[in-house]
């Protein structure tokens, strides 16, 4: 059983809408991307070990801010196998895209 956001991926893009601020600095510089990021969901549900595999080129206040949305998201429903729960690795692209 996979790990999953509490009510599922579309709570987890409304959460992502909500709770990210586009960086001044890109925003005056029109710096568009995607930031690569991958973290554990521990057992407890927890978010650890967030990590940027791939940053938004020329723009390091992207990959802090797609970390900071990540670590303050709430518990997730932890990963199971075999009924017990476990740690999962998870990806995921966090896209700044100006309006």
């Amino acid at each position: 059983e996979e790990a999953e956001f509490p009510g599922g991926y579309a709570e987890m893009m409304r959460y992502f809408g909500k709770n990210m601020r586009y960086p001044e600095i890109a925003v005056q510089a029109g710096i568009e991307g995607r930031a690569n990021v991958r973290f554990v969901v521990e057992k407890d549900g927890s978010i650890g070990q967030v990590t940027v595999q791939k940053g938004v080129p020329n723009c390091p206040e992207c990959d802090k801010e797609a970390i900071r949305v990540i670590k303050s998201m709430p518990k997730w429903k932890p990963g199971k196998n075999g009924g017990k729960a476990v740690r999962s690795y998870f990806s995921m692209p966090v896209t700044f895209k100006l309006q």
